[in-house]
């Protein structure tokens, strides 16, 4: 799925944050604010959240990521990482950056919750 104002990360990109434990700078440094979507294409509530999210980080001065893993050819270890390592495991799964550090994480949220995470100082 695409998600309109969002960027989906690319393999390189997630297969650098299984190595390393996070995403690189080129993610969670692109802006003061970063949020990063970890999610299934199946799923109903990231379907609705599709909808708004990168036009929602838009508005709070923010750049959204994403990634369906499932439709990736690195599924099972992303899987593994993010709910063994990241300690998540359901979807979506939301990671908030502020200045390149995590600073937030939830699952789904409505828009005006995803606003207030980006804008938290």
């Amino acid at each position: 799925m695409t998600v309109r104002g969002a960027t989906r990360l690319t393999e390189a990109q997630c297969e650098r944050a299984m190595a390393g434990g996070e995403f690189g700078a080129d993610v969670v440094g692109s802006a003061e604010s970063v949020v990063v979507a970890l999610t299934q294409g199946w799923c109903p509530q990231w379907k609705a959240m599709a909808r708004w999210l990168g036009e929602a980080a838009a508005e709070a001065g923010a750049l959204a990521y994403y990634v369906e893993y499932d439709e990736e050819p690195f599924f099972e270890r992303f899987m593994a990482w993010k709910e063994d390592e990241l300690g998540n495991r359901s979807v979506p799964y939301l990671r908030y950056y502020r200045g390149g550090a995590l600073v937030a994480e939830s699952n789904y949220v409505s828009r005006d919750g995803v606003l207030a995470r980006l804008r938290r100082g």
